[in-house]
């Protein structure tokens, strides 16, 4: 199955496996029905996970039900058991929503909710986040969850999140990051898609950020807090809810 995987996702355009995700789900969920792992966004159990990754593939990681991802059923814990997220009224914008969240977040009736993304079938509004088309200080929350990592020039792409985020409001930028790597690394002279796969972990991603990614953020006017979530979380926690230990969110303020 981790073959089949691979091989589909690296030739399957994301839009064309957005919408095909929606016919297989069920297949899944009833496949690996069980009670060792579970799903904290809809709480649904089973047997083990699905295997995920465009070059090493991650074993037990996607849920079979929400198709949510090790930084998926984080952040979700994060929002539910740290935030006012589902409570508050709150301005929201999310970039490039995930699957897992679109639907739930759209439900919720406390939330102004705009998604915005260039490709995504399920953006609102179709835009470049270098040039976003919103007035400053509008939105209470923003999340952009790996997206900056495709972005060529992420400086502007920051100053532009920072620009339209409320004073008191908050960002979340999740990004790939090996937290092993001091300084960021990008190189636009390696231009072979198998060799940027290799070194990336995407052909179309532009960096492999490091420890400086934080900084950067800071740079451009934000307070950052580097908040490791899965400290709060037991092992067993961990393993059930098949998470990345030592995942950093970095949750931004304005």
């Amino acid at each position: 199955m981790s073959k089949l995987f691979k091989v589909v996702l690296n030739t399957l355009p994301r839009p064309l496996l957005i919408r095909l995700s929606y016919w297989v789900k069920p297949f899944f969920k009833y496949a690996l029905r069980g009670n060792k792992y579970s799903d904290p966004i809809d709480g649904r159990s089973f047997s083990k996970f699905l295997p995920y990754g465009y070059i090493n593939q991650r074993e037990n990681v996607l849920s079979p039900s929400t198709l949510s991802l090790e930084r998926h059923r984080l952040l979700w814990l994060y929002l539910k058991n740290e935030t006012e997220f589902f409570s508050k009224n709150l301005k929201v914008l999310h970039f490039a929503p995930e699957q897992a969240f679109y639907k739930r977040f759209k439900k919720l009736k406390n939330l102004a909710y705009t998604t915005t993304d260039l490709n995504s079938p399920l953006a609102d509004v179709k835009a470049d986040i270098c040039d976003l088309p919103f007035e400053a200080n509008k939105f209470d929350f923003i999340l952009c969850n790996h997206v900056l990592e495709h972005i060529p020039d992420d400086t502007k792409a920051i100053q532009e999140l920072y620009r339209i985020l409320k004073p008191g409001g908050t960002a979340i930028l999740q990004i790939p990051q090996d937290l092993n790597r001091e300084q960021t690394f990008e190189d636009d002279s390696i231009t072979d898609r198998k060799e940027r796969e290799r070194i990336f972990g995407q052909y179309d991603h532009v960096r492999i950020y490091g420890r400086d990614y934080f900084e950067k953020l800071r740079s451009v006017g934000f307070k950052v807090e580097e908040v490791n979530y899965t400290e709060n979380l037991s092992p067993e926690e961990i393993n059930k809810y098949r998470l990345a230990k030592g995942e950093v969110i970095p949750v931004c303020y304005k």
